[in-house]
């Protein structure tokens, strides 16, 4: 079920109101029945797969919390190997075939192993990462075992932030389903505001830029250098409109029943640098490498050789995380070199700066870093998006010529493209660089602030697009 389909929109008033109708001690219960409702709407079959991972962590948390020594090890790593092993079958079986294929092709074998005619279920590695974060939690001894099988199925499956996340922690999400809640007026209004942001994210910014992305990158040699470099720009802003959207909306949906859900996006495009982009672009997902795979791996408290290839080594298996394609891989790989590349460079770039005389100017230094910050992700970008290695290196080099003329339909996408991106960013600045200053949403003047709230919603009504499908991180 997707958040912009008109069917979630009856399913959220649904399940709210009966959520807040019904005794507590039957909630949970409901919200997992309507989690396992909005799971089952994409392919239904696919919920074995979720029950079946289910099973083995709820009872490897308990397992490990009774065991000592080796044995809680044990069963730790049993849960891990059941967890990667489905994301390795059902995302990376066919790819790692695919170049085991080209292997054997070229030193003249053929590959005897078949190829598995299967579809990736819907957020299989988001919930895959939360049902980790889980067992990883009770074997360090931060989280007791769980032991309502039915609200350990529902911290998995909880349907707000079940296929794009965020990966919440065991800590953050377990006790509140046991909490009971009352209908509160200021989270009500905090959450819809949040789905209502959402949803222009996605439904007026991400769907409109993607008309012009796909249009564009979908045949990239037709193409000229102009218009893919304002496509790759507007694929930068549609990804982050789409996953933020629907994280917004996730958190949002949650918080009007009294959930809360950590924040996943920090307005990731006003970074001054790399690691600070990464500080504030899916949080939980990065903050999940540096727990758990950064810090395991040595993190910073090693040699500096070691301390490179442990930021370097995160960084690539995120890519891996991403996509079971190679440009996945040097997406991440490009993002570990920048953050390698900075540190190793820290002295000289204050030198320059010092210089150029930017220390003397703050605010050109930060419009300075904003936009050398948001240049190089963008670079990334073309990995991310483009089909193949070969189709990036296409499109990069025709965009170094900026040649050709500029493609639109007609001038009027163009419009609505800059329109959209344009109070986007404009919203985002006044929040990062104007938070003393006039306020709408959060106005104390009712009448101001429902009028931003009615202006919002007049505008997904009329520059939303309604057919834009899926969101772009449901297949991760």
């Amino acid at each position: 079920m997707l958040f912009n389909s008109i069917q979630f929109v009856f399913f959220f008033i649904l399940v709210t109101t009966l959520y807040f109708v019904i005794a507590h001690k039957y909630r949970w219960f409901l919200l997992l029945a309507a989690s396992c409702y909005f799971y089952m709407a994409f392919v239904p079959v696919y919920i074995l797969i979720l029950g079946f991972t289910i099973v083995i962590d709820y009872f490897a948390g308990i397992f490990i919390e009774q065991s000592k020594g080796k044995k809680r090890k044990m069963f730790l790593v049993a849960s891990l190997i059941a967890n990667i092993g489905v994301l390795a079958v059902f995302k990376y079986y066919n790819f790692i075939n695919d170049n085991l294929t080209a292997i054997l092709h070229g030193a003249g074998y053929q590959n005897p192993i078949p190829y598995l005619s299967i579809l990736l279920p819907i957020g299989l590695s988001f919930h895959t990462f939360q049902a980790m974060s889980y067992t990883i939690e009770v074997y360090r001894g931060h989280q007791p075992a769980e032991r309502n099988f039915g609200i350990y199925s529902l911290y998995v499956m909880f349907y707000p932030q079940l296929v794009a996340g965020p990966i919440e922690r065991p800590q953050n999400l377990l006790h509140q389903f046991y909490e009971k809640h009352y209908f509160d007026y200021d989270n009500a209004r905090e959450g819809l505001k949040m789905m209502l942001w959402g949803f222009f994210k996605k439904l007026v910014v991400a769907d409109r830029l993607a008309i012009y992305v796909n249009v564009v990158y979908n045949n990239a040699e037709d193409h000229s250098g102009m218009s893919l470099a304002l496509a790759t720009v507007f694929f930068a802003i549609q990804i982050y409109c789409d996953f933020s959207g629907y994280s917004e909306i996730a958190i949002g949906a949650a918080r009007v029943m009294g959930f809360k859900l950590m924040t996943n996006f920090n307005r990731p495009y006003f970074a001054r640098d790399i690691a600070e982009f990464w500080k504030r672009w899916h949080i939980s997902l990065s903050t999940w490498f540096k727990d758990y795979l950064y810090i395991s791996l040595g993190g910073n408290r090693v040699g500096i050789p070691r301390w490179y290839f442990n930021l370097f080594i995160v960084f690539l298996i995120s890519g891996l995380w991403h996509g079971a394609n190679w440009t996945f891989i040097v997406w991440g790989a490009l993002n570990g070199a920048y953050l390698v590349l900075a540190i190793v460079f820290k002295n000289f770039n204050r030198k320059l700066n010092k210089i150029s005389g930017l220390d003397k100017l703050p605010r050109l230094k930060t419009i300075v870093q904003v936009a050398v910050t948001f240049i190089l992700i963008c670079f990334t970008w073309i990995f991310f998006r483009a089909a193949s290695i070969g189709e990036a290196w296409m499109i990069i080099k025709k965009i170094a010529t900026l040649k050709g003329p500029l493609y639109y339909e007609n001038i009027s996408t163009l419009l609505y493209c800059f329109m959209a991106a344009g109070f986007l960013f404009a919203a985002e600045y006044k929040v990062q660089y104007m938070k003393g200053s006039f306020s709408l949403f959060n106005n104390r003047n009712w009448l101001v602030r429902n009028l931003a709230y009615a202006v919002v919603l007049i505008l997904i009504l009329l520059l939303g697009v309604f057919d834009g499908g899926q969101f772009i991180y449901f297949q991760f």
